[in-house]
């Protein structure tokens, strides 16, 4: 007797993924001068999907790197196959949150996640995500260094944390998420940082009504999703310091957050 479940029309209601999670993850991941970090991001997050059975693909945003990013990020698509690995490089360096926009327009899974390519998220995390994500069906999960277990609760979850840093950085970190908890309440204990999962649509509406465009994109999205209902998920992460290059934060990105603070302060 045939199953049901296998037939043509079940299949497309389901979506024709291999794997007993019928949804598909698109990572986006914006790159600048990470041709040495891009190969091994790459890798483990392959090797993670495919441990998984997950279905997947990675849209690389590259802001016109000279270190020769792009040409990596085609040798990849070679190899991991061009269905997997896609390149939509952009003319030059257009900020954080534009990076995201890009590559939403190019993503064919259910499900959108954003980190950084330079290491500093692990892709071990992303099955957490994914597990809290379906137990509570959630709009948004998001990781923080800031938290000991998950929220809702989880199990098999380690507390969050930073390696990496020297205490100045550690300082200001801490300073500008207690900042934005103070002035702006949000409900989440990691408003800066970058390593989340959305549900595709969820992530659409919001960034439409996202007007930042740097560093301050992180904190905005989180403060508009409370503010539009969404429901946000937390999970416990290692945040470490990148293996190769140097960070692109600088005392002009620090003065933009404390600007968007005041903004959503006095506008969302």
């Amino acid at each position: 007797m045939m199953n049901p479940f296998d037939s043509n029309a079940a299949l497309t209601m389901q979506g024709q993924y291999q794997s007993s999670n019928t949804h598909k993850y698109s990572v986006i991941l914006p790159t600048y001068n990470e041709r040495e970090n891009l190969p091994i991001i790459i890798w483990l997050l392959a090797k993670m999907f495919n441990e998984n059975d997950l279905a997947w693909e990675v849209i690389v945003v590259d802001d016109n790197s000279p270190d020769g990013t792009q040409e990596v990020a085609r040798q990849l698509a070679a190899t991991y196959g061009e269905d997997k690995i896609v390149l939509k490089p952009r003319a030059g360096k257009l900020g954080l949150g534009t990076a995201y926009i890009h590559g939403l327009n190019f993503c064919m899974g259910d499900f959108v996640i954003i980190m950084d390519a330079d290491f500093s998220h692990h892709p071990k995390f992303i099955p957490q995500f994914i597990r809290l994500q379906q137990a509570h069906n959630l709009d948004i999960v998001t990781g923080t260094r800031y938290r000991t277990t998950s929220s809702p609760p989880m199990s098999g979850t380690a507390p969050g944390g930073v390696h990496g840093w020297d205490l100045k950085r550690k300082f200001v970190s801490r300073g500008a998420n207690f900042l934005a908890d103070t002035v702006l309440n949000p409900g989440v204990s990691d408003l800066t940082g970058s390593f989340r999962l959305y549900k595709i649509a969820v992530l659409r509406h919001i960034i439409t009504l996202t007007v930042s465009r740097g560093y301050v994109f992180q904190m905005e999205m989180m403060v508009r999703a409370r503010a539009l209902g969404y429901s946000v998920g937390e999970v416990p992460i290692t945040f470490v310091d990148r293996l190769f290059g140097t960070s692109k934060l600088g005392a002009e990105e620090v003065v933009q957050y404390a600007k968007g603070v005041w903004t959503l302060f006095t506008t969302v």
